[in-house]
């Protein structure tokens, strides 16, 4: 096997930013920011804006998620001129 070709694969926090649930799991993403995770340890941690805590499809509630002001965006693309 060839040294050094593989990912670090560690402890990760996620952290879904619309419903403020974190869960750790093992990952190979690569951040900067960390955290101080319920035992103590100080973990990294990746920021998502969607989970199953906070998808419509888990929840089962409608929620309307416009966090880069997409729909703005389209309407100025394709707006008739007038």
């Amino acid at each position: 096997m060839k040294a050094d070709i593989h990912p670090n694969y560690r402890d990760v926090v996620f952290y879904d930013t619309s419903s403020e649930f974190k869960f750790l799991t093992k990952s190979t993403i690569e951040t900067n920011e960390t955290i101080v995770w319920e035992d103590g340890n100080e973990y990294p941690v990746y920021k998502i804006e969607v989970s199953s805590q906070s998808h419509p499809f888990y929840t089962g509630k409608k929620m309307m998620l416009d966090t880069a002001g997409r729909v703005e965006k389209f309407n100025r693309r394709y707006a008739q001129k007038k």
